[in-house]
């Protein structure tokens, strides 16, 4: 016994010195790294925030010097018609008229300069900075990864030293984390949560000086919907990628829930439904193997009067029926939604092999042709929850709990094992993928079904 924990006391220093140390060391180097291209996103993103702003001063100034200019111009107009007015008042009349149209057209020359300028930081922010960057990112957490596994090699061969009799369990780690994939790895978590959505096109140039011989009455400038109006009807919430969004959560509303799960980016909704269709089936199937054993104990019943009343089965049968057809129709429902989001959904599926964040994919729809559907409205917050995912890891405060109606094993990466009646803290909401973060007293935290569990939030 001795020996044995001396060889366990040696396993356990190899595991400290040799693999503890030298991944919490990496760690710490990844998050310098990863704060540095955080860094970059946020400087790219606030380069283009600077360009709009001077893009919507010169686009405003325009709009007032042109309706100036256009006063002006029927001012003249009007002195030059009038008997009563000087030689002298016509003159300066058609001057003031002259240089309030000069003064017009430099603006407009300023604002086609600033609308050109931004279309390309815009290009370049969408198609090169961000590109490059999440590359980074994705290269950043394959190295991750890759180092975890060279950990899970060096654990394996320290323990084949001292345990050759479960040697052959080691050697199934050992080509487990040889196999780990980092670009499969990395794929996995694109598609969980890409969301379906196109980068925004180019600003149109919007021409003022097209009314400006028009009377009065006929010019209406009205001032038109502006770059952000057309990323983001709503300006509080989040466009861009990389702000805290805990400077936000209070003025952030959650977005509505429907039934449709039309609140969700085309990708994640389509996988919600089919998820949905799926759970439907499974109960449409319980139901009809129910009927159909209802339906063979009536049988023995008629055929059998001393094992039983078949009238006694009538109210079984008929709730049956109605949960049948009930089923049926929430299962046309459903598949009325997902063959809608379906074209934009299965038009969505990118080849992993072809993958990659500038843009560069195969798309398929269901047809093998490729989608025309139209470009989906990009006021959503793409990106509401992705800041929360580069912050620091820290511990939260709950923000509720909840009570398990059933047992989840918990085997997945990131999942967390629970027994029914077990109550946990909540720490995270559902976010519409159907699991809830929770964590146990210990403090050790995981996701979970959010059907398994009954939640009850703070308030």
């Amino acid at each position: 016994m001795n020996d044995y924990a001396g060889q366990r006391e040696l396993i356990a220093e190899n595991m400290i010195m040799n693999i503890c140390i030298d991944l919490t060391k990496y760690l710490q180097e990844l998050k310098q790294e990863r704060k540095t291209y955080l860094l970059e996103g946020k400087k790219a993103q606030q380069g283009l925030e600077s360009t709009y702003k001077q893009l919507d001063s010169s686009k405003k100034r325009f709009e007032r010097e042109w309706r100036e200019a256009e006063r002006a111009a029927q001012y003249a107009e009007k002195t030059d018609q009038d008997i009563n007015a000087t030689k002298a008042d016509v003159e300066k009349a058609k001057q003031q008229a002259h240089m309030r149209a000069r003064v017009a057209e430099e603006c407009k020359n300023d604002y086609a300069s600033h609308l050109q300028k931004y279309n390309k930081e815009q290009s370049q922010f969408y198609f090169n900075d961000m590109p490059v960057i999440f590359n980074k990112l994705q290269d950043l957490d394959e190295r991750r990864i890759q180092k975890l596994a060279q950990g899970y090699i060096l654990f394996s061969d320290t323990e084949k030293h001292v345990m050759p009799i479960i040697g052959k369990c080691l050697e199934g780690i050992t080509k487990a984390g040889t196999n780990v994939n980092e670009k499969n790895d990395t794929m996995v978590v694109i598609e969980q949560n890409k969301s379906g959505f196109e980068r925004p096109g180019d600003v149109e140039f919007e021409d003022y000086s097209q009314g400006i011989n028009r009377a009065s009455s006929d010019s209406s400038l009205g001032t038109p919907k502006g770059p952000m109006d057309i990323l983001g009807k709503n300006k509080s919430k989040n466009f861009w990628l990389f702000k805290r969004s805990k400077k936000f959560t209070s003025e952030r509303s959650m977005p509505t829930v429907m039934e449709d799960f039309g609140h969700l980016p085309p990708e994640q909704r389509r996988k919600r439904l089919q998820q949905k269709l799926e759970e439907i089936s499974k109960e449409l199937q319980k139901e009809a193997d129910q009927s159909e054993a209802l339906g063979k104990m009536k049988d023995v019943y008629e055929k059998n009067p001393q094992m039983g009343d078949p009238a006694s089965l009538a109210t079984q049968i008929s709730q049956t029926s109605q949960n049948i057809e009930r089923l049926r129709g929430e299962l046309n429902k459903y598949e009325t939604w997902l063959s809608e989001a379906g074209v934009r959904g299965d038009a969505l599926r990118y080849r992993a092999h072809s993958f990659n964040n500038n843009g560069a994919h195969e798309v398929l729809s269901p047809d093998a042709a490729h989608s025309d559907e139209s470009t989906p409205d990009p006021s959503q917050a793409i990106y509401a929850e992705f800041d929360d995912d580069f912050e620091d890891e820290e511990t939260t405060a709950p923000i509720g709990k909840c009570t398990a109606m059933y047992n989840f094993p918990g085997a997945s990466e990131g999942t967390i094992s629970m027994e029914e009646g077990e109550v946990l803290a909540v720490v995270e909401e559902d976010k519409g993928d159907g699991w809830t973060r929770v964590r146990r007293h210990n403090g050790d935290e995981g996701y979970i079904p959010t059907s398994y569990v009954t939640i009850t939030l703070n308030k």
